[in-house]
């Protein structure tokens, strides 16, 4: 038997899965434009650097101050998102972005920027990233509930990363032939639309937040939250170090390799575009694939993290290094859906967001100095032995890692073991049966 919406000439209508949200359909609709547009701006910047004159050394400059900023108010925002509405902290970010990534743009097309300019913007887009990140991941997490919240993570990530593979290879391609300044215009518009949808999510079914003691009090209680627990803070200390070892192989020694042994952004950005197919693979798996213990698994799939700066340091061909890149992006990303999985059982919602920040902090604390850095230690020791370093770098904090017994021995849960009654919200998306 039929219904009158399967009869002939009707229209089907496409129905989301139930776990599918509101929000959670805007936050990853928002997501794919930004990943469209800031994967071609990080080859962008780079070359732009390079176009205007600029060496190794100034490239990290330039990525040194986009993440010095980043570092310096994380915590600030993680703060700011747990007693705002966050979807408000997520559009005045994205308005930031807007404006400094399309002064860029205008700086790039009009004339020869100055490396003091560069920086400049770049730093504005880092401030504005550190607002915009812990209340972007605080605003997800509280879009889905249930033992479909991995699955819900997976399909995310998915989506993010299908956006990021699409835009490194055409990033790369714009860069070639119409030069970096349109590039960054691109992603300036992007900024532009993303913010725009965010703007339309509800936050009327998170309860309203106590008034607290001020911003040290917050900051307090967030660390307290953090510091409590060793496989977090554990993990964050892992990646502070293994993300500026990447990151410094990624924004300084990817391109040079590229310019010289590769034939410029064009292969580099191809290798990039595999990264992100690897994590689109990675994320396709997790959608179906639920390991009882998260965080051992996900740790287990970080050391092949360190293989593409192992074949930059060779060079390999570019075919190996494109099939290095999608291995690594399918592992990594088998981690990332693990450890939002991981965040979304065990920390409660009200303090997500500064959970977040410190998340977030950690990661990316180290990575200014590896940055800026990286120029001076491929002068000092090679670029070569530099990218060994890189690699055996990352191959020692994951296995240090391992030894935390919460690391090993922390499980999936169907239901969050911190959740509070209070959370819970009669809207739909967010109901018990919402996710099954």
């Amino acid at each position: 038997m039929t219904s009158a919406s399967d009869s002939p000439g009707t229209p089907v209508r496409l129905r989301r899965p139930a776990w599918a949200g509101r929000n959670y359909s805007l936050l990853t609709a928002a997501a794919i434009v930004t990943s469209l547009g800031a994967n071609g701006s990080l080859i962008a910047a780079a070359f732009a650097v390079l176009d205007a004159g600029g060496d190794g050394g100034d490239v990290g400059l330039v990525a040194a101050a986009r993440t010095f900023p980043l570092v310096l108010f994380l915590l600030v925002g993680g703060a700011v998102a747990d007693r705002l509405p966050r979807h408000r902290v997520m559009v005045a970010a994205n308005a930031l972005n807007f404006l400094s990534q399309g002064a860029f743009a205008v700086l790039v097309l009009t004339g020869e920027p100055r490396l003091w300019q560069m920086m400049l913007l770049t730093a504005l887009g880092g401030t504005g990233q550190a607002f915009f990140s812990p209340a972007a991941e605080g605003m997800l997490m509280s879009s889905v509930s249930g033992e479909q919240a991995g699955r819900a993570f997976a399909v995310f990530r998915m989506a993010m990363q299908s956006a990021a593979l699409g835009g490194a290879a055409l990033g790369g391609a714009l860069v070639a032939a119409v030069g970096p300044g349109w590039v960054l215009a691109v992603d300036a518009a992007a900024f532009a639309v993303a913010g725009a949808l965010r703007s339309f999510l509800d936050v009327s079914h998170v309860p309203p937040r106590a008034p607290g003691e001020g911003m040290l009090a917050d900051l307090r209680e967030g660390w307290q939250e953090f510091a409590g627990r060793p496989w977090l803070w554990g993990i964050v200390v892992q990646f502070s170090v293994a993300n500026a070892m990447v990151g410094a192989a990624d924004a300084v020694y990817g391109p040079l390799v590229a310019r010289d042994s590769l034939g410029g952004p064009g292969p580099w950005g191809l290798a990039l575009a595999c990264f992100g197919a690897g994590t689109v693979a990675g994320a396709l798996l997790m959608t179906r694939w639920k390991p009882r213990r998260l965080l051992f698994v996900g740790t287990l799939c970080i050391f092949p993290l360190a293989l593409p700066s192992a074949a930059l340091a060779v060079p390999v061909p570019v075919g190996a290094l494109c099939a290095v890149m999608f291995l690594a992006g399918t592992t990594v990303e088998v981690f990332g859906v693990s450890w939002m999985t991981a965040l979304h059982q065990e920390i409660p919602e009200e303090k997500l967001s500064r959970v977040s920040a410190y998340d977030w902090f950690g990661s990316v604390s180290l990575l200014p100095l590896a940055t800026a850095l990286a120029g001076p230690a491929e002068q000092a020791f090679g670029r070569g032995p530099a990218l060994w370093g890189c690699a055996g770098v990352v191959v020692a904090v994951t296995a240090a890692v391992l030894l935390v017994p919460d690391v090993r021995n922390l499980t999936r849960r169907t239901v969050p073991v911190t959740a509070q009654p209070s959370a819970v919200s009669p809207d739909p998306e967010r109901s018990a049966g919402g996710l099954g």
